[in-house]
Parts: C-alpha cells; sequence; structure tokens
C-alpha cells in the first residue's frame, strides 16, 4: 500500500506546493469569474429573466452556479497547463523512467488539479447566500460532492489534451476552443428552453450539461420551492456525470501509455 501511495502523494503534493508558490493562479483564477459573474449578471438581471424557471429567480442567482463551475473550468486548465511545462524541462521525463505505472502519475496530477479546483470552488461558495441561495447540511455536502465530481472529470480532460502537446501555445488554443463552448452550451449563460431545436440537442449532448444540472439541484437541496427550471433530474445528471469523469480518466491514462 505505501509503495502505491508514495508515489501519488509525492506527485499531488507538488502540485499542491506549486500553486501556492504560484499565487497569482488563485486571482486569475477567481477574479476573472467573479468579475464576469458581477458584470454580465447584474447587466442582465434587470432585462432577462430565465425561461422556465420560477418568477422569483433573478439572473444573477441563476447565473451563480455556472460562474462556480468556470472556476472548476479555469483550474483544470492552469492546474493541467503544468504538464506541458514538465514535459519542456524535463521533469515529466524524470518520472516517466520511475519504476511507476503511468496511471499513478496520471491519477496523482488529477488528484492535485481536483483538490486545488475544490478549494477554489469553495471560496466561491462562500458568497452563494447574497445571491438569495441558502444552505443547509444535506445541501451542502451534495454540493461538494458534485464540485469534487467535475473538478475531476474536467481536470482529466484537460490532461488527456496536455499529455498529447508540446507547446503551451497550442494546449491554450486548444482548451479555450473546446471548454469555453462547452460551458456556455451547459446552460450556464442561459437555459436550453426556448432555444432553437438543433441547439437545445447540443445542449443535452453535453455532458457538462449535466454536471452543471446536478450542481443546481444540490444548491436547492434543502429549499422547499426549486427556482432553478426544467433541468434533468438529479440522478440522471449524477450517472452522466460519473460515466463522463470513468471515460476521461480512462482517457487521460491511456494517453499518457502511449507517450
Amino acid at each position: 500500500m505505501q509503495r502505491v501511495l508514495l508515489p501519488i502523494g509525492t506527485i499531488w503534493w507538488r502540485e499542491i506546493v506549486r500553486f501556492f508558490r504560484q499565487r497569482s493562479r488563485l486571482f486569475s483564477a477567481i477574479a476573472q469569474p467573479l468579475v464576469f459573474w458581477l458584470l454580465i449578471g447584474s447587466g442582465l438581471s434587470a432585462s432577462f429573466q430565465p425561461a422556465g424557471t420560477a418568477d422569483g429567480l433573478s439572473y444573477i442567482e441563476y447565473f451563480y452556479p455556472g460562474i462556480v463551475v468556470l472556476v472548476l473550468l479555469f483550474t483544470s486548465i492552469f492546474a493541467t497547463i503544468s504538464v506541458v511545462n514538465d514535459r519542456r524541462e524535463g521533469f515529466l521525463q524524470g518520472i516517466l523512467v520511475a519504476p511507476v505505472p503511468r496511471w499513478r502519475i496520471v491519477l496523482a496530477q488529477a488528484l492535485g488539479g481536483t483538490t486545488l479546483a475544490l478549494l477554489q470552488g469553495v471560496l466561491l461558495l462562500i458568497i452563494a447566500p447574497m445571491t438569495g441561495i441558502r444552505f443547509g447540511v444535506a445541501s451542502l455536502f451534495a454540493t461538494l460532492g458534485v464540485m469534487a465530481l467535475l473538478a475531476f472529470g474536467l481536470t482529466n480532460l484537460g490532461l488527456l489534451i496536455a499529455w498529447r502537446m508540446d507547446s503551451t501555445q497550442g494546449f491554450h488554443a486548444i482548451m479555450n476552443l473546446l471548454l469555453i463552448p462547452i460551458w456556455l452550451l451547459s446552460g450556464a449563460f442561459f437555459p436550453s428552453t426556448g432555444v432553437p431545436g438543433w441547439l437545445e440537442w447540443t445542449m443535452k449532448l453535453n455532458p457538462l450539461t449535466y454536471g452543471l444540472a446536478a450542481f443546481r439541484q444540490s444548491l436547492y437541496l434543502d429549499t422547499t420551492v426549486k427556482a432553478i427550471g426544467e433541468v434533468p433530474t438529479w440522478a440522471l445528471s449524477m450517472l452522466i456525470t460519473g460515466l463522463f469523469c470513468a471515460l476521461v480518466s480512462v482517457g487521460a491514462m491511456l494517453t499518457s501509455s502511449e507517450k
């Protein structure tokens, strides 16, 4: 057991230490989505009522869960870009020649990115009462569980791409081309109710749609009024999110074995 946990724990701890030595990552990962939420949410709150939601739900409250998911998304980008830097600096090559299976290396990197994303997501949860969301014990634990699952899936998706990239410029280009549209079409910015048919089906095929739906329902788990509109059921959302996490984690491990 020690032989299994020691390399995983070492690489995981390296990710944590490197993060606290680069505090600008914390600022950039939280400040940009927070400013985005305040500007866009406040600007549209007076003129836009999300379709299919309760009358008392403001746009800034509707937009809040999507911003938390955006923080998780940004953190996964910043965490997995270290793979490209480690390859360029020679550190990754040193790990790969060690007598450690590749899947342990990927798992440790994924756990490190998940931990950092969860920490930053929790910091943003502190302002949830300002939007009108009230947490109970069940809601809090369910929300943290969904956030951890989402962070793990998004980090593994970043690793799946990062292990194939040789430059940070190419990595950023692909991540922006892929992850930002995935977030926009997850129901974070606007609901699927009332959109054109082709766009509605695109949102239904987006795995992040179900992760965000599970997160929304977890936030309102202890409230009697469900002001979240028409979203997939919590069980279905968790099932698809779990399958997505499993697929991208296996894909990241298989990709690492090819390099």
